[in-house]
Parts: structure tokens; C-alpha cells; sequence
């Protein structure tokens, strides 16, 4: 992530503003006008959040996602969504950005940010988004910093005290505690009907059914904790403090103005207003209180949380001797606790552990076993021992935890039954052992560990979710975790039901109840399925797992096919909302397969010169094929670094068309003809884009350049083809080598006469000799000795169709 030497410093922007002014919404704009990028969130939630966005815009394809617990990386991602402790240091993309910067002031986690403010920069660009308090320090650590201001959408608005029974609809309560989101929202089940719950500590697979039940209106009422705070879009209107203190870990303390502000702002999206206040079991806020979070003034952060980036891993003393080095900087603060650190404290006066660790090697991997998350927040002795075992079993034998240490572990937290708070320990737990096992070098099959945690993970946050809606939602607004189940009951009872098309998808979900999947359990599989999980047909039909699921459906080009799910009425409205939004996903992909993966988004941003914008935008429109005369102009007022810059994204100066390479592969071509024809809401050409070569009234009166074909007297010829052609006829013996070309295409001797003749060689057969033409007659031709005449002994694609007529 640093600066590259050759490119000069990175610009740096510093977007400062209270909540809903479009800060995020903008860096991810931003980062999507340059080729590669990466953006540090706060929380895992919102890093899924964003995902979920991006790839709503650019496919799954070009976007990794990175938190501690969650990884999803394709081959050759563009786009890196992560929390900002997952941040890949040593990888260098254009734009980056990190989120919510005035974390660098958290006691526990500021460090962290801090190091990102010092260090993190993209090549060409970077920003930090956060508060306004944070201008002065931003100031001060880096002055070239371009500061923004950036100013709210919509007025925030007090609006004193509340109870339960008259808080309007949509609207948040917001507690500090599991116990009291509970109790809150058990009250407003009983008023209101249903309500979602979101916690920090649940996993991603629950926090998003929960919001999705909320967002598509199927219950009206949130309520929350604070994780809800770190911008998460919501459609709140507005906010309730339930309380006004929290314990953060060391005390319990009352809340900064700054961070009710923080929550509060989730109220109004967009040019929406929103209101906040209280509950009637609290006191009005103080009028200075209200004044500063409706204008939106606060103190100035002063100082910054820091920590030592030079360790020292010559021994376990001397490692927390630079951790614990005092900082130089009058404005930073070392930070005070960390459980990383007290960890290491702990096993460092294990003596097993200080006979093993007397080398560099051996005190990295201590530390590295220290950074374990103890998502469990119960005892810390128990963490310690667990840290103590696992590092004991990585330094001895191979170097790898013991299978059945790991099986013992993991196995009593694969089990769904029980309450909302053991299922939430188990989900605390388990999350300790998905981390673990994306530290591939530690374990025997590493990969079957992280897919066996995660499908433990999943089943808990499915079980978790139906729990909650149980409890919290009435039974008559319960249909999002029952009308999905398959009935075990006889065929004809399943085919009376609206999923009856879709029964075949429901297979047994491993420690699902009574082996039923829940509609919540299948529409995570479809959102975690992978690319090469759908079946798309030349018709735009997509299939999961080979049943139907949805197509797609003509947009405004063919750059922009539209979503339709299969039985869009059985689905309720936050599964449909998620499905949706993954097959829009998939949709993306569909089209930069078809450009042969030119990041056409990435080049037409505001950050590029005219001719870069114009030459990007004909070549998405057409699906990375141009003839030259669309070109040429754009070309020629490119830059030579543009031009190369093309050249590095596989766009190649063919002699007929400007093209991106793999834009013209058969298997890609397919995805152009499905495009096509689906645009057209009409059948594409059978033969397309299989056979090199068609007579041109196989084309059916269809562009031949619409399907990558071009015509060339009496026939069609894929454009690869014709570019092979085209460049062979540079070379002073290339006309032989055309007509051999030719040839092998199965084209007869006066079709190959004729192709030539398009394509600006000699007419009739290469000669041995150029002759001067006879007036009123035909240039005489020697005899091709090379056989061209001759039929091949294989008809190729069938010369009969290329017979000249």
C-alpha cells in the first residue's frame, strides 16, 4: 500500500463531515474510476455491506473481500473490501481508503488506524473519511493533505423523549448491552408486532437476514446496539437511546457527545431528515448536548492512539520492550491495553514457552498466536491457555496443530439446538477457529478446516436468526424463516405449494431442524455460490445448482441486461432484495466476461483524459470490439503512457479493429452472442460463435458485427480470424499464407479469391510475380504451387456453404 517511487507521492484527500453526507458513497465511487483499488472499514458488517455494492457494479469477479473471518478471493481481483485490521499491507493498487478515521482516538483498536493515517497510501490516491474533529490532527501529521468539508444531506432534529408505544415507524432503539437489546425488543414485539435485532456480535449470515427483514418493511421497529453506529445504511427515520452509558471494556462510562452523534446520524438517509431522542426511562438530553449534534460540533480529537510498528523479535522481553516504547510525538498516545499484548505478557512468563522462543522465528509466530481474537470476551485465562496450547503445538513435530486436538475443539460448537444466548456463544467460539483456520500454515488441510468452521459458522447464524424472529417477531409476520421449508410430506402436498418449481434446490442443510431448509438458509447459499455455481444459457436463463432461479432481461444496452427472478411472488421481501442483488452480481460478470475482463468503469472515471473516457466507453459498448476507423482519433491523442496502459489490460492495435484479446475467444464470444441476441429479445445465429466461418445467410439478416463476426464476400468470419488474415498479409509471403489459411476453413478457391480481395491483398491466387494488368481484361495469375486449389481431405466447417454463387 505505499507510494511507488516511480509514480511520485499519492495525492491525499481528507473528507471530513458528520454521518450521511455521502463520504463512503463517494471513496467508493472514486475508487472505481481507477483500476485498482482498496477501502479499510471499521466493521466487518459494513466491509460486507460494501462488498455487497461494489459487486452490484462491477461483478464478483473483480472483488475481494478480507475481514478476520471472512475471505473471498478470486483469481485476480481489482477491488479489495476489507476491515481495516485485515488490510493487505504489502499489496500496492491505485486508490485506497480507509473509513472512519477518527477511530485512531479508540483506546483499544486506534493503533491500528493510526498506523493507516501514517503509513497506508495508494499509488495514485488516497483518502481518509471520518469526522470533522479530526481535521486539525490530519493537519498536522500530513500538510500536503487536500481537507473537504463535507456537508449532511438532510437535518438531524431533537426530538425529546419517547416511549416505546408511541415511536413512529421505522425507527431504531439503541442499547448498550445484549441483555437489554432483548428486553427491548421482547416489548416491542409485544406492541408492534415484530422487530429486528442487530449486535455486533452476530455473524455477518444473521446481521444480514435481520436488516434485510427490516429494510424490505417486513417489520417496521430495530433495535440495536451501537454496531449499528459506523455506517451501516439503514432506512432510519429515527433514532431512541435506550441508555446513554456503556462499558467499553475497561469501565462503564458515559457517552462523548461526538459518539451519540454518531448513532444518532443514522437517522435521515439521502435528503431524508431524521429525528433522535430518547426513551422515557431517561432524562432529556442536556440542550448543550443537543446543540452540538444537531450543528454538528465537537471538540477537536488532540491526541491519537499509537503503538510501536518497529518490534523487536529477538526474545519475549525484547518484544515487549518495543511494544511497549513510548511514542516521540507529542500527539500520539501509546496505547494502554490490548488483549494482543497481555496475552503476550502472560505466556511470556510460561517457562515451556521461554525455552522455545529464543529466535526470531519463534517469537514472530508467539506473536502471531497472541493476535487471536478473543471474540468469546469471557475469561481471559481461558484465552491465555488456548493461545498457550496452540503455540506449544506449532513450535514441536511439523510445525501444525494436531487433527484431533482441532476435531475436540471444533466439534461440540456444530450443534444448532438450544437459546439465543447459547447460540451465541457457540457463534463467539467458533469464530475463534475460522480465524485460526485462515492461517493456512498452521493446519494439515487447511482448506478443509475453513470450510468446515464456516459451514458451523453458517448453521449457528442460521439457527441463530430463526431464533430471534421466534422470539421477536409475531407469529402471524413470521413468514420469513417458515414459508421456505420443504414439507415431508408426499410429492402432491409439495406441488400444491407456490415452491413447487423450486422444490428440488431444498437439500438436506446439515443440522438444520427436522432437515428443512428455511427460505433465510437458501438465499445465503445463493449469495455465498461462487461464479461457477450458476448456469447461465444462451437465452439468459440462470440456473443454481441446474434449477431455474431467474434471467436475465433486456436493459437499456446490452452492457445492462435487468434481473427477473423465476417466482419473484414466493419470495419474501428481504430475500428478494438479496437474491436480486446477487444475480445483478452475477449479471456484472457476465458482461466483463463478454469484454474479455477490460475494466470498462474503471477507465471512463473523471480522473481520466477525454480521449482515455471516449476510446473506454466505445470499446464497453462495443463488448471490447472497435473497427479502427472508431478508434483511430481517440488513439492518436493518447498519450504513450495510456496507450501502454491499454496495452497492460490486454487491448491490442489489430489492423481492422482495436480489441481486447480475450474479448475474442470462442468461450467469450458466447457471452457477446447471449447479450446480443437477449438485447434484441431475439435467437442469436446457430452456428455462432462456434464455426470461424458462415456464409452470411446463415446470419439471418443479423449484424455480423454484433456477434463478432465481419463480412468478407459471401461469408461471415469471426473477427479473430479476420485479424489473423489481416496481420499475415503484412509479411511479404503472407498472401500464400492467407489462402493456406483459407483453406483450412474450408472455403473454395473463388471464395478465397474474393476474402482476399476484402481484406486489401491480390485478388485471385498469390503470384510468383506482380504483372501489369491488362486493360479491359483480368490480370493473368500464375498457378498457386502450393495446392490451394485443392479441396483439403477434411471439410472443415463445410465448404458446400461456401460455394460462390
Amino acid at each position: 500500500m505505499n507510494s511507488s517511487p516511480s509514480t511520485g507521492p499519492s495525492v491525499v484527500v481528507a473528507e471530513l463531515g458528520p454521518t450521511n453526507t455521502g463520504k463512503t458513497h463517494r471513496a467508493i465511487e472514486r475508487m472505481l474510476e481507477h483500476d485498482t483499488g482498496m477501502i479499510g472499514l471499521p466493521l466487518r458488517l459494513l466491509a460486507r455491506e460494501v462488498y455487497d455494492r461494489v459487486t452490484a457494479r462491477v461483478g464478483e469477479g473483480r472483488v475481494a473481500l478480507m475481514t478476520g473471518e471472512e475471505k473471498r478471493l478470486p483469481p485476480r481481483p481489482d477491488y479489495w473490501i476489507c476491515t481495516v485490521e485485515a488490510m493487505p499491507t504489502d499489496r500496492t493498487v491505485d486508490f485506497l481508503a480507509v473509513d472512519e478515521i477518527q477511530l485512531a482516538a479508540h483506546r483499544e483498536r486506534g493503533h491500528v488506524f493510526t498506523d493507516r493515517l501514517l503509513h497506508a497510501r495508494g499509488r495514485r490516491e488516497t483518502w481518509f473519511l471520518g469526522a470533522d474533529t479530526m481535521r486539525p490532527m490530519v493537519q498536522a501529521l500530513i500538510p500536503h493533505a487536500s481537507m473537504k468539508r463535507a456537508t449532511r444531506l438532510s437535518q438531524l432534529r431533537y426530538s425529546g423523549t419517547r416511549s416505546l408505544k408511541s415511536l413512529p415507524p421505522r425507527s431504531a432503539v439503541v442499547a448498550f448491552s445484549a441483555d437489554r437489546v432483548y428486553e427491548l425488543a421482547e416489548a416491542l414485539r409485544r406492541l408492534r408486532g415484530g422487530v429486528a435485532v442487530v449486535l455486533g456480535a452476530l455473524s455477518p449470515r444473521t446481521r444480514n437476514a435481520q436488516v434485510a427483514m427490516y429494510q424490505s418493511g417486513e417489520v417496521q421497529y430495530l433495535v440495536a446496539t451501537d454496531a449499528i453506529g459506523m455506517g451501516l445504511n439503514l432506512d432510519l427515520n429515527h433514532v431512541a437511546f435506550a441508555a446513554l452509558s456503556k462499558f467499553d471494556g475497561a469501565e462503564q462510562r458515559d457517552l462523548f457527545p461526538d459518539e451519540l452523534a454518531q448513532i444518532a446520524g443514522r437517522a435521515g438517509r439521502h435528503l431524508n431528515d431524521g429525528s433522535f431522542g430518547t426513551l422515557n426511562t431517561l432524562s432529556e438530553l442536556p440542550p448543550r448536548v443537543v446543540s452540538a449534534i444537531e450543528s454538528h460540533r465537537f471538540p477537536a480529537v488532540r491526541s491519537l492512539i499509537w503503538r510501536n510498528s518497529t518490534l523487536d523479535f529477538s526474545s519475549p522481553d525484547s518484544l515487549l520492550d518495543s511494544l511497549s516504547r513510548a511514542p516521540r510525538h507529542a500527539a500520539f498516545v501509546r496505547v494502554e491495553r490490548a488483549d494482543d499484548f497481555d496475552a503476550l505478557r502472560e505466556l511470556s512468563h510460561v517457562p515451556a514457552i521461554r525455552e522455545i522462543a529464543t529466535d526470531r522465528a519463534t517469537v514472530e509466530m508467539l506473536w502471531q498466536v497472541c493476535q487471536i481474537p478473543d471474540f468469546r470476551k469471557g475469561l481471559f485465562g481461558q484465552h491465555v491457555a488456548l493461545l498457550r496450547e496452540t503455540f506449544l503445538q506449532l513450535s514441536e513435530g511439523d510445525g501444525k496443530l494436531e487433527q484431533d486436538w482441532l476435531a475436540r475443539q471444533v466439534s461440540p460448537l456444530d450443534d444448532v439446538s438450544g437459546d439465543i444466548h447459547t447460540l451465541m456463544d457457540r457463534l463467539a467460539a467458533i469464530r475463534i477457529w475460522t480465524y485460526i483456520s485462515h492461517r493456512s500454515s498452521w493446519l494439515h488441510d487447511a482448506e478443509q478446516w475453513q470450510e468446515r468452521t464456516r459451514r458451523i459458522e453458517d448453521a449457528l447464524g442460521d439457527a441463530l436468526h430463526e431464533r430471534l424472529v421466534e422470539r421477536f417477531v409475531q407469529r402471524a409476520a413470521r413468514r420469513s424463516a417458515r414459508r421456505f421449508v420443504r414439507a415431508a410430506a408426499s410429492p402432491q402436498s409439495a406441488s400444491d405449494s407456490p415452491f413447487a418449481k423450486l422444490g428440488l434446490l431444498l437439500g438436506e442443510v446439515p443440522g438444520a431442524e427436522g432437515g428443512a431448509m428455511t427460505e433465510e438458509q437458501f438465499v445465503q447459499r445463493v449469495v455465498d455460490a461462487t461464479h461457477d455455481a450458476f448456469q447461465v444459457d444462451a437465452s439468459g436463463s440462470i440456473s443454481f445448482d441446474g434449477q431455474p432461479l431467474g434471467r436475465l432481461v433486456p436493459g437499456k444496452d446490452r452492457r445492462s441486461p435487468q434481473i427477473a427472478l423465476a417466482e419473484p411472488e414466493v419470495w419474501t421481501g428481504g430475500a428478494r432484495q438479496r437474491l436480486e442483488r446477487r444475480l445483478v452480481a452475477l449479471a456484472r460478470d457476465l458482461v466483463t466476461e463478454a469484454m474479455g475482463g477490460f475494466p470498462a468503469e474503471a477507465l471512463t472515471g473523471a480522473g481520466r483524459s477525454a480521449p482515455m473516457r471516449g476510446l473506454a466507453y466505445r470499446l464497453a459498448e462495443g463488448l471490447g470490439v472497435i473497427t479502427q476507423g472508431e478508434a483511430r482519433e481517440q488513439w492518436r491523442l493518447l498519450d504513450d503512457e495510456e496507450r501502454e496502459h491499454l496495452r497492460t489490460l490486454g487491448v491490442c492495435e489489430g489492423q481492422r479493429y482495436l480489441y481486447v484479446a480475450e474479448a475474442l475467444a470462442p468461450q467469450v464470444l458466447e457471452r457477446r452472442c447471449m447479450l446480443t441476441a437477449l438485447f434484441h429479445r431475439s435467437p442469436s445465429p446457430r452456428s455462432v460463435p462456434r464455426e470461424p466461418a458462415l456464409a452470411v445467410a446463415e446470419l439471418g439478416g443479423w449484424s455480423a458485427r454484433a456477434f463478432g463476426y465481419e463480412v468478407l464476400g459471401p461469408v461471415a468470419l469471426r473477427i479473430d480470424v479476420v485479424e489473423r488474415l489481416a496481420e499475415a498479409l503484412r509479411h511479404p509471403q503472407g498472401a500464400r499464407q492467407v489462402h493456406t489459411l483459407l483453406q483450412e476453413l474450408g472455403l473454395e478457391s473463388g471464395v478465397r479469391t474474393r476474402v482476399l480481395r476484402e481484406l486489401g491483398g491480390q485478388s485471385g491466387r498469390p503470384p510468383l510475380k506482380r504483372r501489369r494488368r491488362r486493360r479491359g481484361g483480368k490480370a493473368p495469375t500464375a498457378p498457386d504451387k502450393s495446392g490451394a486449389d485443392k479441396q483439403p481431405a477434411h471439410a472443415g466447417v463445410g465448404s458446400p456453404r461456401f460455394r460462390e454463387q
